[in-house]
């Protein structure tokens, strides 16, 4: 949903739906892009990238309708492309909730609760405020515990609609950067919040490309959020991932800090940025799509919190995509899902990549690499949960048919055992 490079922020602000909604697919994006990648890598990158992908088993559950389970349904109209969705759960592992945009980086509206652990599904989209419709890109749900263990649902998004946008006057509108809704009350009522950023502008800190795409409670309880914006020289420039904290639970937030700046990483564009905790909670790891598409995506650790984290390096060649989310499994493996973007890859589509964490932090291979998903044209942010039992439910959008113009929310229930066996007999 991301351009490579930014032009001017107005040209951003001012770009109608419509042309979002026809822009060309970042699935199509990544596989050109990973394909230059491979072309013009030096043998012996080649030679390392073919080596992990042979060691890695491979595994398509994309084709089993079965397991798949539709929450929107997308068609050829054009309010019916529904795209970037992101999830919650509840603690009590049943309750979930999905929230998405209209449109390739379209407005927010959607959002829908399942009280069966994504079983079924029901659009509550009227229980919202008003003004949610006018939050543009990529709306990201969170749950967030404050200091004192009181859980609050999240909604943020990238920015809201400006009056030359939308020129219609609603007394009392919200604008600016990072608007937000929340609810005290487990997603029963919503109410809207001052946006954590300033009015539009350029200058302002939380001016951003996309709004956080990963949030990681610290170890004092406060909360610290990642997201990515442009370096601000124009059209050559290269992309800079900043972080956040919130001492509060998401009421209010520092001022945003550069944790990985493009224009000190010879070419590379950092974005996306997935934060989360070793197995032993003394590290924070943070993967990042690398939006240049030079190869594999990017990674880099902190052992302070956050404080300062470590030179973003090359991750192994099977984690390669876009906006990475994850799980920890029940024996300590790590369950990563993404848009694939790897260079020579063998599957394609939304993949879950299976591995330790000391494959990420030493450039091992991994363990598999599952395509849960394909699409006939757009598609590929995602949700993930482990629920009780062993299943796995991750979520993301895709052309669900071959006639389908706009995009479907599309959820893939799995488990571990099932692709245990599956494995055992692809090595047979």
């Amino acid at each position: 949903m991301m351009k490579t490079t930014l032009t001017l922020l107005t040209v951003l602000l001012l770009t109608p739906l419509a042309a979002f909604a026809q822009a060309k697919p970042e699935v199509a994006n990544a596989t050109k892009a990973a394909k230059r990648a491979w072309e013009s890598a030096p043998a012996e990158k080649k030679s390392l990238w073919q080596q992990h992908r042979e060691a890695l088993t491979h595994i398509d559950l994309s084709e089993d309708s079965e397991r798949q389970i539709v929450i929107a349904r997308g068609s050829p109209k054009p309010d019916e492309y529904h795209a970037h969705p992101t999830t919650a759960m509840l603690a009590d592992n049943k309750t979930m909730f999905c929230v998405w945009n209209i449109g390739h980086g379209g407005h927010a509206g959607p959002m829908a609760h399942s009280d069966d652990a994504g079983l079924t599904w029901k659009r509550i989209d009227d229980v919202l405020p008003p003004n949610y419709v006018n939050f543009k890109n990529c709306p990201s749900i969170y749950r967030i515990t404050d200091p004192h263990g009181k859980e609050r649902l999240w909604v943020f998004a990238a920015r809201t609609l400006t009056d030359m946008e939308n020129p219609k006057p609603i007394v009392g509108r919200h604008e600016g950067f990072m608007p937000r809704i929340v609810s005290e009350d487990d997603g029963m009522t919503w109410r809207e919040l001052p946006p954590i950023g300033g009015r539009i502008s350029k200058d302002d800190p939380f001016r951003n490309i996309m709004t956080f795409s990963s949030i990681v409670r610290l170890k004092d309880g406060s909360s610290l959020g990642l997201f990515h914006r442009g370096s601000g020289v124009g059209e050559e420039g290269t992309l800079q991932v900043l972080q956040s904290i919130s001492r509060d639970g998401g009421f209010t937030w520092s001022e945003p800090v550069i944790a990985c700046d493009g224009t000190k990483l010879d070419g590379k564009h950092p974005c996306e940025p997935y934060v989360f905790r070793s197995p032993d909670g003394d590290e924070l790891c943070c993967l990042m799509r690398e939006n240049r598409r030079s190869g594999t995506s990017l990674v880099m650790f902190s052992r302070d919190e956050g404080k300062t984290w470590s030179q973003p390096m090359d991750t192994p060649w099977g984690l390669t995509g876009d906006r990475h989310h994850g799980i920890t499994l029940p024996d300590g493996r790590l369950m990563i899902v993404f848009r694939n973007a790897s260079p020579n890859p063998k599957d394609k589509g939304f993949i879950a990549w299976v591995g330790t964490y000391d494959d990420i932090k030493q450039g091992k291979p991994g363990q598999y690499r599952i395509s849960l998903l394909k699409t006939f044209k757009d598609g590929f942010y995602p949700g993930l949960h482990l629920l009780p039992d062993g299943t796995i439910v991750a979520t993301t959008y895709a052309n669900y048919q071959k006639e389908d113009i706009g995009t479907s929310i599309v959820s893939i229930r799995f488990n571990m055992s099932e692709v245990n066996t599956m494995a055992a007999q692809t090595k047979k």
